[in-house]
């Protein structure tokens, strides 16, 4: 059923010329990409074994492309950098004025150009050839003369443009965009390029930083972590959370192992009960057995024992029970890890 037909027999709804054209403009360019899917074949493989040989002799992909096709190719660049593929885009015009230096004879070139027959894309080819660089063309002419002297052919044909006078490049954009997504994702597949890879070149993003942060590296130390001994008073311990800054002071014996806890929390409970801070020592009142974690564990890791235990503090310990660290929950989101 069209599109346009089926909202316009949705009851209440305001169906407008703009929402028919929209629907007509989505129409057009969804089936644009289904017949890409008759282009992914066995000279899809072939370019993909093209640009892996590449790869594997440390070159580089050389993007190139001159109007709308110069955005879709820096695209296609940032995905395939994105997820480790070493790509440079090249402007053609550029190129001829000094720019050319940046291709190697171990690189590849990808050139864009619906027509094939760009004359900046054209100028280019010939110093590409001289230069012995092999050049899969993403066209979608596939007799133009680009895919003519191209060592592999992606063609990226559409039936129509989503312009009303089938010039503005709109279909033909958004096929040939799918088509780098596609090539960039079977090298993810084809390299077993892990979450862990992407993660070390996303250091900044949300999954980097919760693949990479470790307890040890967001935990509290040093003048920022407060540990008492059991028989410490309670209003002695009271004092050290409050130079230290920190919601929780940490139990432990002689040789630093661990014994407790006790938190704002617990003191608030305390002054309900009336107790006396001045005589108490915090064994009598620090939570035992309280929940830890190792410093080598993952940052993320954190995220869900706060959550289920309801608890805002968490314990350090080395191997031998020895505390090292303490974390709170408040550090979380400054530190970006919630």
């Amino acid at each position: 059923m069209d599109m346009t037909q089926t909202i316009k027999n949705r009851p209440g709804q305001n169906v407008t010329q703009h929402h028919i054209k929209a629907l007509e403009v989505l129409n057009i360019e969804i089936e644009a990409l289904q017949h890409l899917s008759h282009i992914i074949n066995g000279e899809f493989n072939r370019i993909v074994e093209l640009i892996l040989a590449t790869l594997k002799h440390h070159g580089k992909i050389i993007i190139t492309g001159v109007g709308k096709n110069k955005f879709i190719g820096e695209k296609i660049c940032a995905t395939l950098n994105s997820t480790g593929c070493p790509a440079v885009f090249l402007h053609p015009t550029e190129a001829l004025h000094g720019d050319i230096g940046i291709v190697k004879q171990n690189d590849i070139a990808l050139v864009l150009s619906y027509s094939g027959t760009s004359e900046e894309v054209l100028m280019l080819l010939p110093i590409l050839k001289r230069i012995g660089v092999p050049m899969i063309a993403l066209t979608g002419n596939p007799e133009s003369p680009l895919a003519q002297a191209s060592d592999g052919v992606l063609c990226c044909t559409v039936l129509r443009e989503a312009c009303p006078f089938n010039m503005a490049p709109t279909a033909s954009t958004t096929a040939a965009l799918a088509l780098g997504d596609a090539l960039a994702m079977a090298l993810v597949e084809a390299r077993h390029f892990t979450i862990e890879d992407y993660a070390r070149i996303h250091p900044a993003g949300a999954i980097g930083r919760s693949l990479i942060l470790k307890v040890s590296d967001i935990m509290r130390t040093g003048a920022r972590l407060t540990t008492v001994l059991e028989h410490t008073h309670l209003h002695e311990a009271i004092l050290s959370m409050t130079t230290a800054k920190s919601g929780a002071v940490v139990i432990v014996d002689e040789s630093s192992h661990l014994l407790g806890i006790f938190t704002d929390g617990d003191l608030r409970r305390c002054l309900t009960k009336g107790l006396d801070c001045m005589t108490a020592e915090i064994h009598s009142v620090m939570t035992r057995t309280p929940k830890f974690v190792r410093a080598n564990q993952m940052a993320v890791e954190l995220v869900p024992i706060f959550k289920n235990y309801q608890i805002d503090d968490l314990v350090v310990v080395d191997e031998d029970m020895h505390v090292v660290g303490l974390v709170d929950i408040q550090d979380l989101p400054r530190l970006k890890v919630l």
